[in-house]
């Protein structure tokens, strides 16, 4: 069927709105025979202009409909890439509630904690502690104590990989004062953040030897916007995600294990091809970090890469079909 289609711009995106063939006809026959009575002084102009705004309703309600087919959904989505130095802190902000993965090391933390009061909050609907390692985790019982929390997830640990630290402890500790609900990610579980949704997309194996493989992997949608962050796993979890079928293209990715050789393989790029990267490291750290071979890499998709180390904080503000990117230094 032939349609009536006019076009308008939102944010600098086109989006069109139809009018069956039908639909004109009868508007058009509805439009002429108001201006007949209307000459003929059988309707008053009040009525007319009554009519012409239902028109204008009907058009725009076809606007509107595929204005949110396109993408665009009523609520935003924020997130957030902290800059605490050589580790990794994601605070995602959505319609109504809060989630923070990760909050680097212990030393970092109290500039994390700064950074969600500053943000205006006070509690975190959910916790995500990707790995046991210090530089994600280190200061997660200040977390703990510092906010009210809702539910805080971690990885499936091997009995033999549970880490005796004393960060890993003191954060047990907060999470059983706090009465935290402490449970281990599934693979699958989908977690409703107001418009946007999160999907647990790793570990998906059971066992590991290095704990690097154990990171918490998650998959963020927004309408068009997508986010993959795959804590520090590595080119064999990265294997396992992609086997796993939960990986697709993504709009936004947060290299793994901070820009290292260790993970973001090609294969694993190309399954993404992403629009943005992030990479969070520290200033001149000792690891070489990121490397150059996975700067390449991502570079071959695009040239917006964005580096902690560089770029201080960098917050991605999404409606569900534009991204809007901030960055604490140019």
């Amino acid at each position: 069927m032939a349609e009536g289609k006019a076009v308008i711009s939102v944010s600098g995106q086109k989006y069109e709105g139809r009018l069956t063939e039908e639909q004109k006809k009868r508007v058009i026959r509805l439009a002429k025979e108001l201006e007949k009575q209307h000459k003929k002084g059988k309707i008053p102009k009040i009525i007319i202009w009554i009519a012409a705004i239902a028109l204008i309703l009907l058009v725009v309600n076809a606007f509107l409909r595929n204005y949110q087919a396109n993408g665009a959904v009523s609520g935003s989505l924020s997130v957030h890439f902290i800059d605490v130095g050589q580790g990794d802190s994601v605070l995602i902000s959505y319609e109504g509630g809060n989630m923070l993965i990760d909050c680097g090391e212990s030393e970092k933390t109290d500039s994390v904690v700064h950074y969600l009061r500053d943000q205006g909050i006070s509690r975190l609907d959910y916790v995500i502690a990707t790995h046991p390692h210090s530089d994600h985790m280190g200061g997660m019982y200040k977390i703990i104590n510092e906010f009210r929390i809702g539910e805080v997830i971690i990885p499936h640990l091997d009995d033999d990989d549970i880490p005796t630290t004393r960060f890993f402890e003191k954060f047990l500790d907060a999470c059983e004062d706090k009465e935290c609900g402490l449970t281990e990610a599934e693979i699958g579980r989908k977690i409703q953040l107001g418009e946007a949704s999160l999907e647990l997309i790793a570990p998906v194996s059971e066992e590991y030897e290095n704990l690097n493989n154990y990171s918490v992997g998650t998959v963020i949608s927004h309408g068009r916007n997508s986010f993959i962050l795959t804590g520090d796993a590595e080119t064999l979890a990265e294997a396992e995600m992609l086997e796993s079928g939960r990986v697709n293209r993504t709009t936004v990715y947060k290299a793994g294990h901070h820009g290292s050789s260790t993970s973001s393989s090609k294969k694993f790029i190309d399954a993404i091809a992403p629009d943005y990267a992030v990479i969070s490291c520290g200033e001149g750290n000792s690891y070489g970090h990121p490397s150059d071979a996975v700067i390449k890499r991502i570079s071959g998709y695009t040239d917006k890469i964005y580096r902690t180390d560089l770029c201080g904080s960098v917050v991605f503000v999404s409606d569900g079909a534009e991204l809007e990117v901030r960055t604490e230094r140019n």
